[in-house]
């Protein structure tokens, strides 16, 4: 994975607020998913699960650079629990997040998703294999303990 100091580097013209916000979530999937496959690219950076296929098949979550935000951006965001209704888009099923400030930012949230989307693996949707799948929609499937996450939600 790319380090912080080479995003940075990178980024380095962006304002301070959108540089903060990129070097969170950067920290968030590096303690996530050590060994994911971050890629700078022209809009943001994608970071994925080299092992298990490529940025969409096993993508953990991208970053887009706005004019006045990033947006933290899920390709499979439509299995994430999300019980605020935060996530936006029409996509299906991708969803996003618009983020403007870290110190608005639903923090634990956005750690969750990370870490749920980093386990994601679209081969074991019920259409895919006929059964139950790991990630749920509804209040319902979500009163249960996210056994990554060591707290009930």
């Amino acid at each position: 994975m790319i380090s912080s100091r080479d995003l940075e580097k990178h980024f380095t013209r962006l304002p301070g607020d959108q540089l903060d916000i990129l070097l969170e979530i950067h920290r968030i999937v590096m303690q996530v998913s050590p060994g994911a496959v971050a890629e700078i690219r022209r809009y943001g950076v994608v970071y994925y699960d080299a092992g298990r296929g490529e940025p969409v098949s096993a993508g953990i979550c991208q970053t887009l650079v706005k004019p006045d935000y990033i947006c933290l951006a899920f390709v499979h965001g439509a299995f994430l629990p999300d019980l605020d209704h935060l996530l936006r888009g029409g996509t299906y099923p991708k969803r996003y997040l618009e983020i403007a400030s870290l110190d608005n930012a639903p923090r634990d949230t956005i750690q969750a998703w990370i870490k749920n989307h980093a386990h994601f693996d679209l081969r074991t949707l019920p259409e895919n294999i006929g059964q139950k799948h790991q990630f749920f929609h509804t209040p319902t499937e979500l009163s249960f303990q996210l056994p990554f996450l060591g707290a009930h939600v």
